[in-house]
C-alpha cells in the first residue's frame, strides 16, 4: 500500500489505522537490551514489582516507534523524503506486556517545501490507545513527502 503524496493529505483528516499490535515481554527485553536501557522498571520483574506499577513498564522508546511504525502503511510508505522532528511527545499512561495498541493520526498542516519544489512538509497527530481506548502516547510528527510527479 503506497503512501500518500503531499497534495493528498488534508489538514483535520483522522486516519485510524487498521493494523495493531500486542505488545510481548519479548517485544520489551529486546528493546530495552538492543538500545541499552537497563532502566530496572522495563527489564527487571523483582525490581518492577517493588514499584507503584507492581510489574514492568513497556520502554516508551519502544512505544513511540511503534506508534509511528503502525501509521506508516497509511500515510508515508515511499513517499517519505525524510523525518524532520518529532514534538510534543507525552506518554500519559503506561503500556505493559499484554497490552494491545492502536492507532490513529490527524492531519495537523500541510505546506509545500520553500526550498525544493518536489516536496512538502506534514505536520501528524500520531495517538496510540491500549485495549481499553486509554491514551498511551501522543506525539507531532514533522515529515517531507513527495509531491505526486515528483
Amino acid at each position: 500500500m503506497p503512501g500518500l503524496y503531499l497534495e493528498e493529505f488534508i489538514v483535520g483528516q483522522v486516519i485510524k489505522h487498521p493494523l495493531r499490535k500486542t505488545v510481548t515481554e519479548s517485544d520489551n527485553m529486546l528493546f530495552s537490551v538492543m538500545t541499552l536501557n537497563t532502566q530496572p522498571l522495563h527489564i527487571d520483574f523483582e525490581a518492577a514489582a517493588q514499584s507503584e506499577w507492581g510489574k514492568p513498564l513497556v520502554n516508551s522508546l519502544f512505544t513511540l516507534g511503534l506508534m509511528i511504525g503502525i501509521s506508516v502503511n497509511d500515510t508515508t510508505v515511499g513517499t517519505i523524503v525524510a523525518n524532520l522532528g518529532m514534538t510534543e511527545t507525552v506518554f500519559p499512561h503506561p503500556v505493559f506486556h499484554g497490552d494491545t495498541i492502536s492507532v490513529e493520526t490527524e492531519i495537523k498542516s500541510v505546506r509545500e517545501s520553500k526550498s525544493k519544489d518536489d516536496r512538502g512538509i506534514v505536520e501528524m497527530e500520531h495517538r496510540a490507545f491500549n485495549q481499553n481506548g486509554v491514551l498511551v502516547a501522543r506525539c507531532l510528527r514533522q515529515t517531507m513527502v513527495k509531491k505526486k510527479g515528483a
